[in-house]
């Protein structure tokens, strides 16, 4: 195996060209991933487009929407918050802290912009001014913030170790990580089960009210149980120590089932809390512990294997055997009735159809690109 990469600047004072790449790839990775988010919310369902009539200077120059209500600006502001905040922390690895926070307020208001001038193109959309600046607001925030985490060497410096101590370097590992945050994303809606993609349609019912008990759903538990195994396959291809994976694996779910529990909290019903927690979900990440576990003997060339038959059977369970229900199936148990948690669900839902062919793509690349690493770190 072999041995880490030297520290950057804070530790050594000299920087390492390796990890301050590493840096740019991953934060960039992660940056546009996040504005494609943005992209999706702003104008899904993509389908209507026609001409207006309207005019985008008469939209910058219009009176501030009276409508406008507070939920809407902290919506907007907290939407791209973390672009801000991706941007400026890829933007400093290269510029200064003054340069960093107007090329990220640049790229925001640009991003805003473009999807204000494409939303007057979507009947069921509305263009606004206001909304463009809560979103360059919010842009700055977050490009302050960076430029203010940046300037905290300490942190920089155990992150900086933690990160070359746990995971291995390059272009393959640093597109791993983004997928790795890609996938965590997706699983925090509440209306999907833990690790499922099925959307929870339960009708509403009163409190306290007896439900008629469903069967047991085998594939369903069969997905989830594929799902954590897609999931250990990925991480294994991106530590340093294939055996540190459970160490790792139980921190990463444990954020997830944290942040899962925080969003039912906030957006469903009371009586649907815990929906998101089946028997089905239960069996398959028990199965998927225990099948993981064998698979750590693997050589990474087999894992790399076994992640693709994984994966393909996951993309032939999910389309083809299960009844995925649709975004909008889940609404009934959301006690709020705001248009964006339609367009949440559905981001959900392309994350679960993307996720399998990204990893398909990540694995087929650390196979043909690394496959000299691949041999000499396996089983190690």
């Amino acid at each position: 195996m072999r041995n880490c990469l030297q520290w950057d600047a804070t530790d050594k004072g000299m920087k390492n060209p390796a990890i301050t790449e590493t840096r740019v790839r991953l934060r960039t990775w992660l940056a546009i991933g996040y504005a494609l988010f943005i992209v999706y919310a702003s104008l899904s369902p993509f389908a209507g487009w026609r001409e207006q009539g309207l005019d985008f200077i008469e939209v910058l120059h219009a009176p501030f929407q009276l409508t406008y209500t507070a939920f809407d600006a902290v919506i907007n502001l907290l939407s791209y918050l973390p672009f801000g905040l991706l941007a400026g922390l890829s933007l400093r690895t290269r510029f200064g802290a003054v340069a960093s926070v107007i090329m990220g307020l640049c790229l925001g208001v640009l991003l805003s912009a473009s999807m204000e001038y494409l939303q007057m193109y979507l009947p069921t959309r509305i263009s606004s001014n206001l909304d463009l600046l809560i979103n360059s607001v919010g842009t700055l925030t977050g490009a302050l913030l960076a430029v203010s985490m940046t300037s905290q060497t300490w942190f920089l410096s155990r992150l900086t170790r933690w990160r070359s101590d746990l995971f291995l370097h390059g272009k393959e590992t640093d597109f791993g990580l983004a997928l790795l945050a890609l996938w965590m994303f997706g699983q925090v809606n509440p209306v999907l089960p833990l690790l499922g993609n099925v959307f929870i349609s339960e009708a509403s019912r009163k409190p306290f009210a007896v439900q008629p008990q469903a069967s047991f759903d085998w594939w369903e538990s069969g997905a989830v149980t594929l799902n954590l195994l897609m999931l250990g396959t990925l991480m294994m291809t991106l530590l340093r120590v294939p055996r540190n994976l459970i160490n790792v694996l139980l921190p990463v779910l444990g954020m997830v089932v944290l942040a899962k529990f925080i969003t039912a909290a906030l957006l469903l019903k009371s009586w649907a809390l815990l929906l998101w927690v089946n028997s089905e979900a239960m069996l398959g990440m028990l199965l998927g512990m225990l099948l993981l576990g064998s698979a750590l003997s693997f050589r990474r060339i087999w894992a790399l294997r076994f992640g693709v038959a994984v994966t393909l059977t996951y993309l032939i369970i999910v389309n083809l055997v299960l009844d995925n229900s649709t975004p909008s199936a889940a609404t009934s148990i959301y006690h709020w009735r705001y248009g964006h948690l339609l367009n949440y669900n559905g981001l959900a839902q392309t994350i679960t159809l993307v996720f399998p062919l990204l990893l398909l793509f990540h694995l087929w690349r650390t196979w043909d690109v690394k496959s000299g690493d691949v041999r000499e770190n396996g089983g190690a």
